[in-house]
């Protein structure tokens, strides 16, 4: 009878190994019949083979009774983490985007180390589709000829396909014919990942993640062969499976073609483990979040775990090694510091812990083994705290070298403990893994440190204990049937699909919605991706279908034998002390701004974007590269340069859907100002200015005046985002060169300029028309104002404004306080807190070059609190049963509250005050195509400026009046 359950975690340490029967999961054993730890060998196969073989032999089980095996690994994170140039390819990227995207390269926010091992190449080929479903440029064969022959010269085998907007290409259209072209002239050899098959809408994370993906290819594709050849050798013909980074399985050929899917496995497996063995799945709702921590001999994975038992999710984007990604996993960070991380003694003195680690081979390299490297069991042994090896081979070693690495070590996990905190209580922890004898028994910030049963092998434990998931991804017409009826049907789908799959049915539910709009404009189509998942059933009557041919799929890629590179030791740059930064301003008061002012301004106009403006990132990359090159990006007072002083004004116009992929080119605004230029007839201007501070447009002026050598005025026409072209300051107050003359450009050759125009309302009809058939965006460029026109019909200090506003959140973020970010923000701007919950329904689609739709919210329930207790005193009070819902085009206009039972809409806010949605595990705030369901959000209200709220042109172009 197959009853039993096998789970392995694959460290790059050790590998453990644990037999459990689930239907003694509610015992004190919790059902744990064996366990057992080796470590990790070479060929992982092996160990593998060893640690399986010594859990049946203790318990005196049969193969015959396995029911399926189950694999995690954090050998995959650990590649990255460690930047290891054995394990990691170099990669070639193509860009199907025609002329976008060139602003923005991949691999520009790669960590330097990172980008040296990976960027092999980068191309950049015609095609991509726009938003709508029509190609921007026709795919050209003889450019991916061209690339093949780059790619082939330079030895190159892993290749990332990113495409604009592939995630909405459900014809094959692009990344796969691309795909298949260029395996017809390269060869089956070739490994081509398209990023469509990673992540989903937002280009510059969906590709890191595709890049990282197919850097570790080759080795997962070798690891997962020795899972195989394992199973094989120890004649258990169960099913094997892979954990992949939402906890839930999937089969080895899958995990073999995607390995980026598992490489938060062995953390999730160990939070799943953790809760499991401490029996918190058995008391939902009973007590507070605790913190995982995980050390293993390389590596250390934090995360939380609910009241629930389950870990929180990751929030809107998440960083692996410092790369930004956007794909679904549980909230967890690592950093490189394990039980065999390498200690040495930087230039400075400073002591510095990894980032590589002798990993398995501690027993061979390490002192207390008798080899020569120094380590952090060394170091933790030589301190009198553990007996491992032979302490004598290290009690020569200073003890003030002793109490510096313990101190480095205790200040790498407090530091990470604090920023997966979201309030400054201490918090209980959780501690696992088998390099759990470096961790101190009492650390900052935490109220007590607790060692669950089997606490060593809880990352094999979660491992078998995983989940059985289903996904439907699909196709769906909303012209017959309203979109939530066609969702309800698929989510009850999605759970009997999961329960059919083996899933145990009261535990299944959905744990991910997503629904991308897909040519709106022609049929009223959105793709919708559904997943289900629930806790494998004890006696499952059917479990996920594993295939023979998992066992073979492809030669075994060998270690190409490289070194790692041997770089001048440094110590790790310490992060900027928020308190203690000041900006540069030089002696004639013009602020030169830095990499941080640049960062915390993207926040702020994040914020201030109230859900538009189109994405900061992108934009807040390119100004950053800017700096990197060399040029300066100045800032100037209003007040210390000439009243005639004429400012620029350029943005993009068009749907926020749009921005955060077919990411602009550096075409675009420059084709629009020279047409206005050769229309007007101006040759210069003094400096730059934003019409709407809100979003990535807050940032546009920053580019151009960096790239041009000129200033940005500190203000903007709005003080704010709107999703009208007529919706600034000057616009609605109808003055002399407010709206037009006005220049469009789409950055494929196109320009238009509107000279004359009946009234604003006919600028807004002509220019949206135009930019809808340019793909939903396009770059715009108004006529120059003056400095003192600027002050008139501007608002002041913007850009200052949203500097502060940014600071407010990484001082938040470096207190480990991030419920405490809405209170620093209404200390800045006028506002209340209106909601806090989660995200429970989206509805949106692209009409007109707007993205319209509204985001719907519920309270959480008391065992996913994370703390209790209003979050600021401007706090909006409701009840358990109440629902926050956002209408929005473009930027948020409304919010107002529904109770279950009452008919009544009670009306919370409304423009032309500010509503921004913020990320509440970050603090970040989200663009209305960031909406995605199961986020944690808290809504804020912030007071609009005086020229709108206190004027009659201000009210009637920017209030309720103005949205019908």
């Amino acid at each position: 009878m197959m009853k039993y359950r096998i789970g392995v975690d694959v460290g790059g340490t050790n590998t453990d190994g644990v037999l459990i029967d689930p239907t003694r999961a509610a015992e004190q054993s919790r059902g744990v019949l064996a366990f057992h730890k080796v470590p990790t060998t070479v060929n992982v196969s092996e160990g593998i083979e060893a640690a399986i073989r010594q859990v049946l032999h203790s318990s005196a089980s049969d193969p015959s009774e396995v029911a399926c095996v189950s694999i995690g690994t954090t050998a995959f994170i650990n590649a990255v983490l460690e930047a290891d140039p054995r394990r990691l390819c170099k990669v070639a990227v193509i860009r199907i985007c025609g002329p976008y995207t060139r602003q923005a390269p991949p691999f520009l926010d790669f960590p330097r180390r990172l980008k040296r091992l990976m960027d092999g190449h980068i191309g950049y080929i015609d095609g991509g589709i726009e938003i709508d479903g029509r190609p921007i440029i026709p795919i050209s064969e003889e450019q991916i000829q061209g690339q093949c022959e780059i790619i082939k010269s330079k030895g190159l085998f892993n290749i990332v396909l990113s495409g604009v907007f592939s995630p909405l290409d459900n014809g094959g259209t692009n990344e796969y014919a691309v795909r298949d072209t260029i395996v017809g002239i390269l060869g089956p050899a070739v490994n081509v990942v398209c990023s469509r098959d990673v992540g989903q809408l937002g280009l510059i994370e969906r590709e890191n993640a595709s890049i990282l993906n197919a850097s570790i290819l080759p080795y997962a594709q070798r690891t997962i062969r020795g899972f195989s050849r394992a199973m094989l050798a120890l004649n258990i013909a169960a099913p094997v499976y892979i954990t992949q980074n939402d906890g839930s399985l999937t089969t080895a050929a899958k995990a073999a073609k995607l390995p980026i899917r598992t490489f938060a496995s062995g953390p999730t497996n160990s939070m799943r483990g953790a809760s499991f063995l401490a029996g918190l799945d058995h008391q939902r709702g009973v007590g507070q979040p605790a913190i995982v921590i995980d050390v293993g001999g390389t590596t250390t994975d934090i995360g939380v775990l609910l009241p629930t038992g389950y870990p929180r999710q990751a929030a809107s984007y998440i960083e692996i090694a410092g790369v930004r990604t956007n794909f679904a996993m549980a909230d967890v960070q690592s950093i490189a510091l394990g039980g065999g991380s390498k200690i040495r003694q930087a230039d400075s003195g400073a002591i510095v812990v990894g980032p590589d680690s002798v990993g398995h081979q501690i027993q061979s390299e390490g002192m207390v083994f008798g080899g020569n490297i120094l380590n952090t069991t060394d170091i933790i042994v030589a301190a009198g705290k553990a007996r491992v090896g032979d302490p004598s081979t290290v009690s020569h070693l200073d003890r003030t070298l002793v109490e510096k690495s313990i101190a480095t070590i205790n200040k790498h996990l407090e530091r990470i403990i604090d920023r997966m905190k979201v309030s400054p209580e201490d918090i209980n922890v959780l501690l696992v893994g088998g390099g759990g004898i470096i961790a101190p028994d009492k650390l900052s910030g935490v109220s007590q440190i607790i060692r669950p049963p089997f606490f060593d092998v809880a990352n094999a434990v979660g491992a078998a204990m995983a989940k059985v998931s289903y996904e439907i991804d699909t196709i769906v017409e909303i012209k017959q049937k309203p979109l939530p009826e066609i969702m309800d049907k698929l989510k009850s789908l999605a759970i009997e699909s999961a329960i059919a799959a083996g899933a145990e049915p009261s535990s299944t539910r959905i744990v991910e919605v997503n629904n991308l709009p897909v040519n709106y404009v022609t049929n009223q189509s959105t793709r919708v991706i559904i997943k289900a998942a629930g806790d494998l059933s004890p006696s499952p009557t059917h479990i996920l279908d594993a295939v023979e041919s998992e066992r073979r799929y492809g030669d075994e890629v060998l270690d190409n034998g490289t070194e790692p590179i041997n770089e001048h030791l440094e110590a790790p740059e310490a992060p900027v002390d928020v308190n203690t930064y000041r900006p540069s301003i030089r002696a004639d008061k013009v602020w030169v701004l830095s990499e941080i002012d640049l960062e915390w301004i993207g926040e702020g106009c994040n914020i201030l974007g109230a859900g538009g403006g189109g994405p900061s990132y992108p934009a807040f990359l390119m100004a950053r590269q800017l700096l990197r090159e060399g040029k300066s990006i100045l800032v100037v007072d209003a007040e210390n340069v000439p009243e005639d002083a004429l400012f620029a004004r350029c943005c993009f116009m068009g749907s926020p859907s749009v921005s955060s992929e077919r990411i602009q080119g550096g075409v675009e605004i420059p084709a629009a100002m020279q047409a206005l230029k050769q229309f007007m007839g101006f040759d210069d201007f003094f400096g730059t200015i934003s019409d709407e501070i809100g979003g990535g447009n807050g940032i546009q002026p920053l580019i151009m005046s960096g790239m041009l050598g000129k200033v940005t005025i500190d203000a903007d026409l709005m003080g704010r985002a709107y999703p009208h072209m007529w919706q600034s300051l000057p616009g609605v107050f109808g003055i002399e060169n407010g709206l037009f003359p006005v220049a469009l450009a789409d950055g494929v050759g196109n320009a238009l300029v509107m000279g004359r125009a009946r009234d604003g309302s006919a600028v807004e009809t002509v220019l949206r028309g135009a930019c809808t058939e340019m793909g939903s965006k396009a770059a715009v460029t108004f006529p120059p104002l003056t400095r003192l026109t600027c002050q008139k019909y501007g608002v002041a200090h913007t850009v200052s404004q949203a500097w502060r506003m940014g600071r407010a959140v990484a001082l938040r973020r470096q207190q480990s306080n991030i419920r405490d970010v809405v209170a620093g923000l209404l200390e800045l701007q006028n506002g209340a807190c209106l909601f806090t919950g989660k995200i429970v329904d989206v509805r949106r689609e692209v009409r007109k070059g707007f993205t319209w739709g509204e985001v719907v919210i519920a309270p959480l329930s008391n065992d996913e609190l994370e703390y209790t207790g209003a979050i600021s005193t401007h706090q909006i009070t409701y009840g358990a049963d109440a629902r926050l819902i956002v209408p929005f085009q473009n930027e948020n206009i409304y919010a107002y509250i529904e109770t279950s039972g009452s008919e009544a809409k009670k009306i919370v806010a409304v423009v032309p005050d500010l509503i921004t949605v913020l990320d509440s595990q970050k603090g970040v705030a989200l663009g209305t195509p960031d909406y995605r369901y199961g986020l944690r959000v808290t809504v804020i209200a912030l007071a609009g400026d005086e020229k709108w709220s206190k004027t009659e042109a201000g009210l009637n172009g920017g209030g309720p009046k103005a949205f019908g």
